[in-house]
């Protein structure tokens, strides 16, 4: 009889993961998708670089981001929390959810991934999300935020629901290879973008767990970093040897075209790369924010429809062989000046204004015991969470003006 109980209840558990990987597949074809797609149409368009786009968008985003000056906006009042179930594990990565006030995500290298609950306080773990047999690389959140995908030096591809924390599917490398990064691809959140260690990057479609014919191709090393433009029509990947490749994305089909590379500096790790399609005010101004251990953030300006990058300028960080991230402030487009923000491997948090010729440092934050990895805000920029080599995530608050 035990024996009987065992099969359905592992019956039920696969008629559950199918259920909600539809109920996802649907909700990403039909509202979700049309809501992305109406935004990205009102922001990005087919305008050139620099003109002006008045949104109801940017109406929105100036009311929550007010008249204040940098320096003042990016004032915090202090830590708002710690955590440490990841403590002696290194947190390479970390993410708010997408348009969330209070939920938060990291994974560690302890081979699991955390969902925490900043508000109602205390704030606390929602749940573990147990499963990989090795550290966890890199994950990323849903449009919906109902599932999360991650990645593996177990070679495995996972996906998650996020409510009760269960492992709804298993895609395991087809070269066995160590997994190192992984992107959803913003207009079609069935189709992720994984990066592994023999160099080749490929679409798997989650609904399914198939690689996506067409949508697979090599870089010159281990690919370390994904992000894609906010239309999903051009993905840049970064790897261990100094390159950051752009793709051409057919939306149709998944199909990946090799665009254009550019070699940063040979032999470097390109860890980061965040896409921004504003930099400032109400000017749109393509942009990339690169992390390559060079001691140096570095801001590209993207220059054509295939992706060519051009330096912009660079901001002085202790980067030299930590995996450390940066990331565009969600808020920044639509007041004075633009803000970018970035770990570093002195401990600290830092924030440049991207916008300023000289002192462009707003801000620095002290208070991680070891290399700052990874930064994300909030979707207003009330809470910014940082997570360091030793474990620790701090939760920042900013100053009520």
């Amino acid at each position: 009889m035990a024996a009987v109980w065992q099969q359905v209840l592992a019956v039920d558990a696969r008629w559950k993961n199918k259920n909600l990987l539809e109920s996802h597949r649907r909700s990403v074809s039909r509202g979700s998708y049309q809501l992305q797609a109406q935004m990205n149409r009102a922001v990005y368009d087919e305008r050139p670089p620099g003109s002006l786009v008045p949104t109801s968008v940017a109406e929105a985003s100036r009311a929550m981001a007010g008249d204040t000056t940098l320096s003042e906006n990016y004032a915090f009042a202090g830590m708002h929390h710690i955590f440490d179930q990841h403590v002696d594990s290194a947190v390479p990565r970390l993410q708010f959810a997408n348009d969330d006030k209070h939920l938060l995500a990291c994974c560690s290298l302890d081979a699991t991934l955390s969902i925490m609950m900043l508000s109602p306080p205390p704030a606390s773990v929602k749940v573990i999300l147990k499963g990989h047999g090795g550290p966890v690389t890199d994950f990323a959140w849903s449009l919906s935020n109902d599932i999360i995908v991650s990645t593996s030096l177990d070679g495995t591809l996972r996906i998650w629901n996020t409510e009760d924390g269960r492992c709804i599917r298993e895609v395991r490398d087809p070269e066995s290879s160590e997994l190192l990064c992984c992107t959803f691809q913003p207009m079609n959140n069935n189709l992720t973008v994984v990066g592994n260690g023999k160099n080749h990057l490929q679409v798997v479609n989650i609904s399914t767990g198939k690689k996506v014919k067409g949508g697979s191709s090599k870089l010159t090393g281990r690919v370390l970093s994904l992000s894609f433009d906010a239309p999903g029509r051009i993905l840049w990947a970064g790897d261990d040897k100094g390159s950051i490749f752009s793709f051409l994305f057919d939306m149709a089909t998944g199909k990946l075209t090799k665009a254009k590379r550019l070699v940063v500096t040979e032999g470097t790790s390109i860890c980061s790369i965040s896409a921004r399609s504003w930099i400032s005010r109400e000017a749109r101004d393509p942009s990339l924010l690169v992390n390559a251990g060079l001691n140096k953030l570095l801001l590209y300006r993207v220059v054509d429809n295939e992706g060519t990058l051009q330096l912009k300028r660079s901001f002085p960080i202790q980067h030299g062989s930590q995996p450390v991230r940066s990331i565009f402030c969600p808020l920044m487009s639509f007041r004075q000046g633009a803000c970018v923000v970035t770990g570093s491997e002195d401990g600290c948090v830092y924030f440049f204004d991207v916008e300023r010729n000289t002192k462009a440092i707003v801000n620095k934050l002290q208070g991680h015991g070891g290399p700052v990895l990874d930064v994300s805000f909030n979707c207003d920029e009330s809470l910014l969470a940082s997570s360091d080599s030793t474990g620790m995530v701090i939760i920042w608050r900013r100053e009520q003006k």
